[in-house]
């Protein structure tokens, strides 16, 4: 396993995968500050899923894992909720 790599620029996952006893809140704080950190223009599901493949695969039990797991099964079509385009126009 590497460290830095252009879809875990501060190796967050890297380091995330080598701490002993990290619980899961720990893991899904860690998780957000990765994917606020992904460059622009990479699709967080591809992301998420090489991240699985490159750490998860040896460590299937780690609290990231699962949070890795959980965050490509809770990434649905975003959906706009607000905003002027949302707004009743008279």
């Amino acid at each position: 396993m590497e460290g830095r790599t252009e879809l875990d620029p501060k190796a967050l996952m890297f380091e995330a995968f080598r701490i002993e006893g990290i619980t899961d809140s720990q893991c899904r704080s860690i998780f957000l500050d990765w994917a606020l950190s992904l460059p622009a223009g990479h699709d967080s599901r591809d992301a998420i899923r090489t991240m699985l493949d490159t750490y998860a695969a040896d460590l299937p039990d780690h609290p990231m894992s699962l949070v890795l797991t959980q965050g490509l099964q809770d990434m649905g079509t975003p959906k706009r909720r607000g905003g002027w385009r949302s707004r009743n126009r008279d």
